[in-house]
C-alpha cells in the first residue's frame, strides 16, 4: 500500500486542517474519515475551522469538533460568525481569515469543500483553500443537498461499519438544530457511504469519497 500522507519523523505529529463553510459540513463530508484517521494515527494535531455560524450553532460545532477529534493529540477550533449564504459577498474578509490560517498551521492534509459544489459558500471555501495552501495534499469532500450536485470522485476512504455508525450517531447527537430538516436523516448518510463503498469495492461496503486534484506520491 502506498501512503499518500507524508511519513513523519519519530515523535513528530501529523497536522490535519479541516475546513467547513457551515457548522456540520466537516462532520458530514469527512467525519468517518477523520474518525478512522485519528484511530489509526493518534499522534495527530487537528485544526478545525468553520466560517459561517451563529451563537447557537457555534456551540454545536465546537461539540462536534471535540467528539470527532477525541482521539487527536490536540484540537484547535475556530468558529467565525460570517452570515450563512453570504460568504462570497464577504470575500475579502474571508480571504483575510485564510491568510491568518496560513501563518498558524502547516498542514500535511487539508479537508475542504468540492470545487464544483453548487452552494456558493462551499465553492468560496474550496477556492480560497487552493489559493492559500498550494503545496499540500487537499481532499475535497462532498455534501448531499437539494441541488443534486454529487459527482464522480476519484479518491475513496473505506469506513468500517462501527465508525460509520459512530459518525451518524454523533451527527444526530450534536446537531439538534438540524433535526427539523427533511434531509438530515440516518438513511441519507448511510446511503451515500454505501454508494461510495460500492463504487470503490470497499471491504466494509462503506466509504467516503473525495476529489483530489493533485497528489504527490513518493515511491521511496
Amino acid at each position: 500500500m502506498i501512503n499518500l500522507i507524508p511519513e513523519k519523523k519519530s515523535g513528530e505529529p501529523l497536522s490535519v486542517l479541516a475546513l467547513g463553510a457551515h457548522c456540520d459540513d466537516i462532520e458530514i463530508g469527512c467525519g468517518g474519515t477523520l474518525l478512522s484517521l485519528l484511530e489509526a494515527n493518534p499522534n495527530t494535531e487537528v485544526t478545525w475551522v468553520v466560517f459561517a455560524s451563529n451563537e447557537k450553532r457555534a456551540i454545536e460545532a465546537r461539540k462536534g469538533a471535540e467528539l470527532f477529534s477525541q482521539n487527536a493529540k490536540s484540537l484547535t477550533v475556530e468558529i467565525f460568525d460570517f452570515k450563512d449564504g453570504f460568504l462570497p459577498y464577504r470575500g475579502e474578509a474571508v480571504k483575510e481569515k485564510f491568510e491568518e490560517l496560513k501563518k498558524q498551521v502547516k498542514p500535511d492534509l487539508v479537508f475542504t469543500h468540492y470545487r464544483k459544489d453548487l452552494h456558493q459558500d462551499h465553492r468560496l471555501v474550496s477556492e480560497l483553500t487552493w489559493n492559500t495552501f498550494r503545496n499540500h495534499l487537499i481532499f475535497e469532500y462532498e455534501i448531499p443537498k437539494w441541488d443534486g450536485d454529487v459527482g464522480q470522485p476519484n479518491s475513496f476512504v473505506a469506513i468500517e461499519q462501527d465508525l460509520a455508525k459512530q459518525k451518524i450517531e454523533l451527527l444526530q447527537q450534536v446537531y439538534n438544530s438540524q433535526q427539523t430538516k427533511a434531509w438530515f436523516t440516518d438513511d441519507l448518510f448511510w446511503s451515500l457511504m454505501r454508494i461510495r463503498g460500492m463504487e470503490c469495492n470497499s471491504p466494509s461496503r462503506l466509504a467516503e469519497a473525495f476529489y483530489a486534484r493533485k497528489t504527490l506520491v513518493s515511491l521511496k
